[in-house]
């Protein structure tokens, strides 16, 4: 019998080490981490570009009050 067979408590040759676990982990964790951002960062400025078009319309409403109340001047030093 040749003496250089494996034993079947061997490990196999492909073992991935924990430090590589870990970095596979902190991989996905970031990428995670960076979509949620984006979506989060398309989010706010959906609501931002909804609130800018509420505030502003495209035409300008007009004013048909006057303006005539009388306006104080303060002194400055």
């Amino acid at each position: 019998m040749p003496t250089d067979l494996m034993r079947a408590s061997a490990p196999p040759a492909t073992l991935h080490s924990n430090g590589r676990n870990a970095n596979i982990v902190a991989i996905a964790l970031t990428a995670a981490l960076v979509t949620l951002q984006l979506i989060g960062l398309a989010m706010l400025e959906r609501s931002h570009a909804h609130a800018m078009h509420v505030s502003f319309p495209r035409e300008p409403a007009v004013c048909t009050e006057s303006a005539s109340a009388a306006v104080s001047h303060i002194p400055y030093d």
